[in-house]
């Protein structure tokens, strides 16, 4: 261990061998669970914090739960839904922002008997009136959720569905309240015994092409993928701290921010909002740190507007004020004292990860799918090769089909798509192999590089194959974009539709600043266009004012961009776009 690495753990209050040993929790026994982990916690931990809540109104403002009130309540809420007359592997759903009363729905469903199933905070009313009922859920836990998407949301809940609300949900959201409901119930329950092999949890796929599909996993690939990050990676231990506020219907937080903790024991913080985040992550002053590439630009572009690039440059080619220059911008923003910090979720651009590396802070990237439970790649410290997703766990094989699909085969395989059978016999292989769907190459040091999805390339009018997600992976590499979709099919060339960010956008309304814009980001294209294959040249970008967002359809829940709603959108434009004859196009302006 390096000293620079040791004074960090001493001022941040933690170490990498803790006092309290998971050796015990973290066990291969075939009965092993989460919950039995959770349980072995609450026995030789009873009276540490576990979950730390804000409440609103200000900083001071939280709430903690220690592993013994967490049980406390899991248990009164277990032994409430045990009363109601449902059938053991019976499925509820839960919808909510990321908050403590989620872990403790979640392990009390998992007490009395029962299946979750999580729901996106941010969802059309269709898509939350799709996943109630292929579920087949007999009771919705109504959280922590914006006033706007619920109203959205909640028209697709059926009004003879049982609800309870979490303290914090908005307002008239469900039939009985979560206060109410510990109130009129006790401890005195025994919990049902889970076994490995039974199913733990549906997970609705983000239905970036379609209707979602519900990935079924067990407790046991729950477990074990969770054994296994931990013991290659993560190292994590009861004094690390852990800041979740990444959706955690999805399955790299559920497994991150939930699974992960309720075997190392580690600290949950959670975040308020986003207005409060800053504050947030400074209250949690997290040792392990995850997010996806968006943030990882939107903290970029923060620690650009009060020092700009150009001067940040110089300054970090000064030796002594290099250093201090770094601390000083991640301290600000909160990540002073990660140990280990990761990017997932989507593509990050190289030179983005090469940005974090010049302040200081090296950010993993990993990858996975919900249908093997995250559990494939991850790069590793000093290892991690720029464009790479990293090399697969050890207990997990990958392979590259003949047509350049990435195929994985390891612990965390699902059991299948609920109520899906032809689904799941098209992605997991005779020999037991999931269809990953992405193309991919891997180097001499065994490092995966996604290179695309097979499903998204398009051919061209002259012929040509183009594959979008590289060329839009440049795209977005640039202070004035957002997000980027490149499309073309049947056209000479392929063109890119773009989503400025919340500052161009707002500059963007003065016709001065608009013509700044356009001036920049046809520079950026002409870079672009140098660096790719002629064939896959982009004719122009248009730079659209709607808005993209989960709640129209525009993005999934996980912020990536749903390619046939905005083709779909804009598809009407094109042979005029083409026409036009122009680099950089504004539409809806």
């Amino acid at each position: 261990m390096e000293i620079a690495d040791t004074i960090t753990e001493t001022l941040c209050g933690t170490t990498l061998t803790s006092p309290d040993s998971i050796e015990d929790i973290m066990t291969e026994s075939d009965d092993a669970t989460l919950l039995t982990a959770f349980d072995a916690w609450c026995e030789k931990s009873p009276d540490r914090v576990f979950l730390t809540q804000p409440m609103g109104g200000g900083d001071a403002n939280v709430r903690d739960w220690t592993f013994a009130q967490m049980r406390e309540e899991a248990l009164k809420m277990a032994k409430y839904l045990s009363t109601l007359g449902f059938e053991k592997g019976d499925r509820i759903a839960l919808c909510s922002k990321n908050c403590s009363w989620w872990f403790i729905a979640d392990m009390a469903i998992w007490m009395a008997g029962f299946v979750t199933v999580p729901i996106y905070p941010t969802l059309t009313g269709d898509t939350v009136s799709y996943i109630l009922e292929h579920s087949e859920s007999k009771l919705l836990f109504v959280g922590k959720l914006d006033e706007k998407p619920w109203a959205e949301m909640k028209t697709g809940v059926p009004k003879s569905l049982p609800t309870i609300n979490f303290p914090l949900c908005p307002a008239d959201s469900a039939k009985e309240k979560w206060d109410d409901v510990l109130a009129k119930s006790d401890t005195d329950f025994t919990p049902v015994k889970r076994e490995r092999a039974e199913m733990a949890t549906i997970i609705y796929t983000s239905g970036s092409t379609g209707r979602p599909k519900g990935v079924m996993h067990d407790f046991e690939t729950m477990y074990v993928t969770t054994v296994g990050i931990n013991k290659q990676s993560l190292n994590a231990t009861s004094k690390d701290r852990y800041l979740s506020y990444l959706p955690l219907a999805h399955g790299m937080e559920r497994w991150l921010g939930e699974c992960a903790s309720l075997l190392a024991g580690m600290h949950v913080f959670f975040a308020d909002s986003l207005a409060t985040f800053v504050e947030d992550l400074n209250r949690a002053r997290p040792t392990l740190f995850v997010s996806v590439p968006r943030l990882w630009t939107k903290f970029q572009l923060g620690v650009y507007k009060k020092l700009p690039p150009e001067k940040l440059g110089t300054l970090l080619k000064i030796p002594i004020i290099s250093y201090l220059v770094r601390r000083k911008i991640v301290k600000g923003l909160g990540l002073d004292c990660v140990r280990l910090a990761g990017s997932g979720s989507a593509p990050i651009p190289p030179e983005l990860l090469q940005w974090y590396k010049s302040i200081g802070l090296e950010v993993l990237e990993g990858y996975g799918m919900t249908e093997n439970f995250n559990y494939s790649h991850l790069s590793q410290k000093g290892k991690a090769r720029a464009g790479y997703v990293g090399n697969a766990y050890s207990d997990c094989d990958v392979r590259i089909a003949n047509d350049g699909e990435i195929q994985v085969k390891g612990p965390g395989t699902m059991m299948g798509y609920y109520k899906n059978e032809a689904a799941t016999k098209e992605t997991i292989t005779d020999d037991g192999y999931v269809r990953t769907g992405d193309r991919g190459e891997i180097d001499d040091m065994g490092r995966l590089k996604i290179t695309g999805r097979t499903k998204e390339i398009f051919k061209t009018s002259k012929g040509k194959y183009v594959a979008p997600a590289p060329i839009e992976n440049k795209l977005i590499n640039h202070l004035r974009v957002e997000l980027a979709c490149v499309g073309g099919s049947g056209q000479p060339q392929p063109h890119a539709v773009l989503q400025l960010s919340e500052d161009a956008k707002a500059l963007a309304e003065s016709s001065d600043e608009k013509d700044k814009i356009a001036a920049e980001i046809e520079v950026h294209l002409k870079e672009i266009n140098k660096q790719v294959d002629p064939h896959e040249a982009l004719e122009f970008v248009a730079i659209v004012k709607d808005d993209w967002l989960p709640e129209n359809g525009f993005l999934t829940p996980t912020q990536k961009i749903v390619r046939r709603k905005i083709e779909e959108a804009y598809e009407g434009n094109h042979n005029g776009w083409y026409a036009e004859k122009k680099k950089v196009i504004w539409y809806g302006w």
